[in-house]
C-alpha cells in the first residue's frame, strides 16, 4: 500500500484524555456565575466516566485544574476547591460500585490538607477496581510534571541508583506521575480552542487529537461516540510508513 494511503483501523482507543474546557463560558452565556458552569461540568464528568467502559475505553484522564489556574480570581479558585472536595465525597461510593479506580496526578503540596486527605481516601477505596481507570489531573501542568520527574531522576543519579549513561527515552516515563498508566491514544479538547494547554506533554507525543466546538457541560455520550467512530478510521503510524 502506498505510504500516503490511509488504512482502516477498527480498534478503539484504550486511553482517552479530556481537556474539559468551556465551563465558565457555558455559565456566562446563560447569565449565571462561572462556578455554576463548573458544577454542570462535574455532572458531565459523571456521565462520560460511566460511558467509557461500555464504549471500550479502559482509561479516562480528565484535566480538572492546572498549575496556571491559580491565576483565576480567589472566589473562583476557592469555589473550585470546594467543588473538588464535594465531588469526591458524593461520588466515592458510586465510583466504587461502578468498578472505577481513581487516581490523581499533579503536585499535591499546594492543595489544602482536607482535599489531600479526600484524595488519599478515594484512591485507597477504589484501589482494587479494574473496570475503568479514572485519572484526575489536579494542580497539574505538563512542564511542572517533567521538572519534578527530572529532579527525582537526578537524585537517583546522584545517589548512585541510576547510571546516567543508561538513561534513554524510556527512563524518564518511570518518574512521571503517570508511570502506571498507558499513554493516551486520543486527547479531546472541548469549547473550540485548538491548543494543548500544557497537558500530558510527554505522554501525548503520538496521541490523536480532536478539537470540538462543544462546551464541556454540553459534551454528551453521543458526541464521544461520534469522535470514537472517527478515531476508528485513522491510521496511526508512530513515525513509520505503510507498505
Amino acid at each position: 500500500m502506498p505510504a500516503d494511503t490511509k488504512s482502516s483501523d477498527t480498534t478503539g482507543p484504550r486511553h482517552v484524555a479530556f481537556i474539559m474546557d468551556g465551563n465558565g463560558r457555558w455559565a456566562e452565556m446563560r447569565g449565571r456565575p462561572r462556578l455554576l458552569g463548573h458544577r454542570a461540568g462535574a455532572r458531565r464528568v459523571r456521565e462520560i466516566v460511566e460511558s467509557c467502559p461500555d464504549l471500550g475505553v479502559e482509561y479516562c484522564t480528565i484535566f480538572a485544574f492546572s498549575t496556571e489556574n491559580w491565576k483565576r480570581t480567589q472566589a473562583e479558585v476557592s469555589g473550585l476547591m470546594s467543588l473538588f472536595r464535594r465531588y469526591i465525597q458524593t461520588e466515592a461510593q458510586t465510583l466504587l460500585k461502578q468498578g472505577t479506580r481513581v487516581r490523581f496526578i499533579g503536585d499535591r503540596l499546594r492543595l489544602d490538607a482536607k482535599l489531600r486527605g479526600l484524595m488519599d481516601m478515594i484512591e485507597a477505596l477504589t484501589a482494587h477496581n479494574t473496570r475503568c481507570h479514572l485519572t484526575i489531573a489536579l494542580n497539574y501542568g505538563g512542564r511542572d510534571e517533567v521538572a519534578r520527574a527530572t529532579k527525582r531522576l537526578a537524585r537517583d543519579v546522584a545517589d548512585g541508583r541510576l547510571d546516567p549513561d543508561a538513561i534513554t527515552d524510556q527512563t524518564l516515563p518511570r518518574y512521571l506521575d503517570t508511570h502506571v498508566l498507558p499513554d493516551p491514544d486520543l486527547v479531546i479538547r472541548t469549547s473550540g480552542e485548538a491548543r494543548i494547554s500544557n497537558f500530558l506533554l510527554w505522554q501525548s507525543a503520538y496521541a490523536e487529537y480532536e478539537f470540538v466546538d462543544t462546551l464541556w457541560p454540553d459534551f454528551t455520550r453521543e458526541k464521544l461516540e461520534e469522535i470514537l467512530g472517527r478515531y476508528g478510521g485513522r491510521e496511526r503510524r508512530f513515525g513509520g510508513v505503510t507498505i
